[in-house]
């Protein structure tokens, strides 16, 4: 059965807005190799929105190579109440919040590749709380912002059990969690 696995950049006190303008001074060369182990495993990606109207509007412009055309040929699932149609990038189809659990279920039963989940929103809280959501990989970066969006909001709640943790060289640490169901 494929897992659903959500990979989220934070900062050591927990927020996770902007990553484009923090996380890059962080990225060694075996993180970028953990990424695109991670990407290799995966033929789908799962986004809210928001993130897809953004990867959209980026993944297709970087130069080839191997992790952007994997993200850009990828089946990209958008999960939206309020989008007409998803044509802006690749093959992507539209599922709507009501038919969620249901849509993920059957996704997670067809053969395929891991389905991944950059961030960590209401979608990731939603596929947690359903008992979809397989593992957790948290980016944690030794930064302290002081403020921003939190990683977890108020109604998340999950009890885990670390399955992995990897510490590089830049004091990155990625930590693997999955959901005791």
């Amino acid at each position: 059965m494929r897992k659903v696995i959500a990979s989220t950049y934070t900062t050591l006190d927990g927020y996770i807005d902007e990553p484009q303008n923090w996380s890059f001074d962080y990225r060694t060369d075996d993180a970028t190799q953990y990424a695109l182990d991670l990407m290799r495993r995966s033929d789908a990606l799962l986004a809210g929105r928001v993130t897809y109207e953004g990867f959209a509007s980026v993944w297709p412009t970087r130069p080839s190579d191997e992790f952007s055309d994997r993200i850009n040929g990828m089946h990209h699932y958008v999960v939206s109440d309020t989008l007409e149609k998803a044509d802006i990038w690749g093959t992507s189809t539209i599922i709507r919040g009501e038919n969620l659990v249901e849509e993920v279920t059957k996704l997670k039963q067809q053969p395929g590749g891991d389905i991944i989940i950059y961030g960590n929103g209401q979608l990731t809280d939603t596929m947690s709380q359903a008992g979809l959501l397989d593992e957790y990989h948290l980016w944690v970066h030794p930064l302290i912002l002081g403020e921003g969006e939190p990683l977890f909001r108020r109604e998340s709640k999950a009890k885990l059990k670390l399955l992995e943790n990897k510490t590089f060289s830049s004091g990155l640490v990625i930590l693997v969690y999955q959901p005791e169901q």
